[in-house]
């Protein structure tokens, strides 16, 4: 699967609070709990739980999700496949700080420890 223009700019629009849920019960569904998704998205972007909950209700877009964001300085380190695509070779900044969240998730509901999670 390439990844084109047309799919960058489907995730740019797409809305976090459309997304959440699915992350949400991702990780639920695998015995992890809402708290320790909080703490990896806030490790990603720097976002306590006041500010995605605004992000929530806002129904903010991915775009304005993580040009808001502080990308953690480690989130280089983020490796693998994501959707038959490995992050560290996504060409668009966005997309790919997309997929970092969707691999971080992905981490967290197959039972990776928060530490390595957290890459430091």
């Amino acid at each position: 699967m390439k990844n084109s223009s047309t799919q960058d700019e489907r995730i740019a629009k797409m809305s976090f609070a459309s997304i959440y849920p699915h992350y949400l019960a991702k990780v639920q569904k695998k015995g992890r709990t809402k708290e320790e998704l909080h703490r990896v998205i806030k490790w990603l972007t720097g976002f306590d739980d006041k500010k995605l909950n605004q992000f929530i209700d806002e129904k903010t877009t991915f775009e304005t999700f993580f040009k808001k964001a502080k990308l953690n300085p480690n989130a280089h380190l983020i490796t693998g496949v994501i959707c038959g695509i490995r992050v560290e070779e996504i060409k668009n900044p966005l997309t790919q700080k997309v997929r970092y969240l969707d691999k971080l998730v992905d981490e967290l509901a197959k039972g990776k420890a928060l530490e390595k999670i957290l890459r430091k």
